[in-house]
């Protein structure tokens, strides 16, 4: 049996959000289809893209890790997905609608924060200056798209919601 270190664990973590970044991946379309708001709407289409770099910097992190890139099934986000899926179903044609899907967002923004800050630590930790560095970028984006969806529902969708 492998021991069962920072750098297995790291793996494992690694594995976990990649399947993670790629299920989110295939989520995206259907939330910006799914929201009312144009500029949430926009919010999503631009994440998404964003999104299939965070898969390519994924990729070259499993490539640092002397890895090939895979993914393992992660409970936490398929949770995550399906409350989505059912704000999708049971707000839709609603006013409250755009903001329960920026509360689904914002769930899965803090899961892949939280992802990839001890991610980027444990590389700093195992030496993997590289991938630390290409997990701070990714962070930065997740943080930055919270903050948007933040001003979002503030601004709008909350409104929009409490007004009907």
């Amino acid at each position: 049996m492998a021991e069962k270190n920072l750098e297995s664990l790291f793996h494992d973590t690694l594995k976990d959000i990649y399947y993670a970044e790629r299920k989110i991946l295939k989520a995206l379309p259907k939330m910006a289809r799914g929201a009312q708001l144009p500029e949430l709407k926009a919010a999503f289409e631009k994440h998404r893209d964003e999104t299939e770099v965070h898969v390519e910097r994924l990729q070259q992190v499993f490539e640092i890790f002397g890895k090939r890139p895979q993914g393992k099934t992660c409970p936490a986000i398929e949770g995550i997905l399906e409350e989505g899926e059912e704000i999708l179903d049971e707000y839709k044609g609603t006013p409250a609608l755009d903001a329960g899907l920026v509360s689904a967002a914002q769930a899965v923004e803090h899961y892949e924060m939280t992802r990839y800050g001890t991610l980027k630590r444990w590389a700093e930790e195992l030496g993997f200056k590289d991938a630390a560095a290409l997990f701070a970028q990714t962070l930065g984006e997740e943080k930055k798209t919270d903050e948007t969806l933040s001003m979002l529902a503030k601004s709008a969708a909350n409104q929009q919601a409490k007004a009907a």
